[in-house]
């Protein structure tokens, strides 16, 4: 799926909603169990947190805080009992939270405008998560409680602040799992031994969800001191307790790449409270592969987990109808994208086409020819493969080519130390920005109460300077622009200048996708001539999938035809 196409594109779904209404209709009384049910929180104490606003950007109850720092990520630190938890960081994020459900459900709204298709939507999410409840732990289900007490009223028609909370933890696994969106195309890797120049365990990732702009504004950097279990760290957005790139203070370390999917018949227990549960829990590998083997899921994917105990990595593969472990042999490193590597997916079909289709073994094989350049890595060289623009030898795929390692998209992006407790977090531009560095170890000690900040400034990774480059000008003014091309590309009705299109052409001239969608709106202006020949530009840039190269194929015999 191009960037362009990279939404909630919940319009396709509709006809299937038609038929899972008569699913509804049968499976009624489990419906009213789940959206009646409140967890139990009576076990555990509550202080209600009166917040002290200490300026615009800072925020404080008792040992909680919450801070914006220079690179303009959040800095959230909460500790307490599971309910507490919820309230603590509600109470200290509830401006942030509030934005990010707004911003979440008007993008649902622009996709959804007819009022009857969202009240099919929202009896369809009610069906589809009857059961997601009933597979929750209940301390994270007391947290959730806590946290949703301050999300906003304004989404009741969706469900109740308790429920709307629960379902948003599964939005990517429905998602994933309702349109095989792929919105999460991500690359992950961990290196030891020989891999790098000290010898001990580094991984790092690129987390390239995208949800839009707005979405990725606010980062926050969560630290959780739990009553129970591991003190940990999770980067991700306002309003999530799960995890989707993480350490704890073991020294273990968790990351999610999503597989190829089929479509189960009702939600389960979403991966990142999947991992969330590692991290709390796990101090070690066997233990976190103890823990994702009893959760039942409802998507594929890749987890890694890193650990400082056992100075190893390994990827867990989830799925809902097969569980596999891949270790690497003799080997000081592997490699995640987004195909499963364990025996157990070997025979699975979709796994195999979308190897072969996608994108994710293209980006596989672009890493093994990093880690031969870059033998010996550090933070700053992972930084510059996470940061890694180009295909194959180099080869000039245009900015934002989903082949590459940097899709320019990405949410945001980790790098992990985990024997000595150090991660380092990207700030803006994508992960272009200054990689900030933070220490479990003085984190989760006094230390970081007398000094009074999180990060280590004196480990900050600089900022790319392709991020201040006349190139990276041009790559935001073409995602600006690409829009308006393809709205006009998929409307007969809207006009486009020569001078425009060939404005929009050169802001990222080695990008298929610029002269596929030229092709179609000369296509639709019925210029075949023009058609065919933008679309042959097309085919001799690197395509993303197969399935794109098919459609610019298909479009050019179809070209060909009119031409006749």
């Amino acid at each position: 799926m191009n960037n362009t196409n990279r939404h909630f594109s919940l319009k396709h779904t509709i006809k299937a909603l038609f038929y899972a209404l008569i699913i509804i209709h049968l499976t009624s009384c489990g419906i009213k169990k789940s959206i009646r049910h409140i967890p139990d929180v009576q076990p555990y104490a509550l202080e209600i947190p009166k917040v002290d606003k200490i300026n615009d950007s800072t925020f404080s109850f008792k040992q909680n805080y919450l801070t914006k720092n220079k690179q303009q990520l959040w800095e959230l630190y909460i500790r307490g009992n599971p309910l507490q938890l919820g309230y603590n960081n509600g109470a200290l994020t509830q401006g942030l939270m509030q934005k990010q459900e707004e911003i979440f459900f008007s993008k649902v709204e622009s996709l959804v405008p007819s009022k009857f298709k969202q009240n099919l939507l929202r009896d369809f999410l009610k069906w589809y998560n009857r059961k997601m409840y009933l597979n929750v732990r209940g301390d994270f289900q007391a947290e959730l409680y806590g946290l949703s007490r301050y999300s906003s009223d304004r989404y009741n028609f969706i469900a109740p602040q308790y429920l709307r909370t629960l379902y948003l933890h599964g939005a990517h696994d429905i998602g994933h799992a309702m349109q095989d969106l792929m919105m999460v195309g991500c690359t992950s890797l961990a290196v030891w031994n020989e891999n790098t120049e000290d010898g001990d365990l580094l991984i790092g990732r690129n987390f390239d969800f995208y949800a839009g702009d707005d979405f990725a504004k606010n980062k926050v950097i969560e630290f959780v001191e739990p009553e129970n279990g591991i003190p940990y760290m999770s980067v991700s957005w306002p309003g999530m307790i799960g995890v989707v790139s993480g350490m704890n203070k073991e020294g273990i370390t968790v990351t999610i790449n999503a597989g190829k999917s089929k479509i189960p018949l009702a939600a389960k227990t979403p991966i990142s409270l999947v991992t969330r549960e590692i991290l709390q829990y796990a101090a070690t590998i066997d233990e976190a592969i103890a823990i994702a083997k009893k959760r039942k899921v409802f998507v594929s994917e890749s987890i890694m987990v890193g650990s400082a105990n056992d100075k190893n990595a390994v990827v867990i593969e989830v799925s809902p109808d097969h569980f596999g472990v891949y270790r690497v042999q003799n080997s000081g490193k592997v490699f995640c994208t987004n195909h499963f590597q364990s025996e157990a997916y070997e025979n699975d079909k979709r796994n195999r086409k979308h190897k072969i289709e996608s994108h994710s073994e293209y980006r596989y094989e672009k890493l093994q020819e990093l880690l031969q350049k870059n033998r010996k890595l550090n933070p700053e060289k992972m930084a510059s493969v996470l940061r890694d623009k180009f295909g194959l030898k180099g080869e000039k795929i245009g900015y934002g080519n989903e082949k590459a390692i940097n899709q320019l998209l990405a949410h945001h992006a980790v790098i992990f130390s985990p024997q000595k407790k150090l991660a380092w977090v990207s700030s803006d531009p994508y992960q272009l920005g200054e990689f900030v560095c933070y220490d479990l170890n003085e984190i989760f000690s006094d230390k970081r109460l007398k000094n009074g900040t999180f990060s280590r400034s004196d480990l900050t990774i600089a900022k790319d300077p392709f991020a201040d480059s006349q190139e990276f000008k041009n790559y935001e003014e073409y995602r600006k622009l690409s829009s308006r091309i393809e709205d006009a590309a998929d409307d007969k009705g809207k006009r486009l200048s020569e001078e425009v299109i060939a404005h929009y052409q050169s802001l990222n001239s080695d990008f298929w996708l610029v002269y596929y969608q030229a092709g179609k709106y000369y296509f639709n202006q019925k210029e075949y001539s023009k058609a065919k020949a933008e679309f042959e530009k097309a085919l001799a840039k690197e395509i993303t999938t197969v399935p794109d190269k098919e459609n610019v194929e298909e479009y050019v015999r179809k070209t060909l035809k009119k031409l006749r």
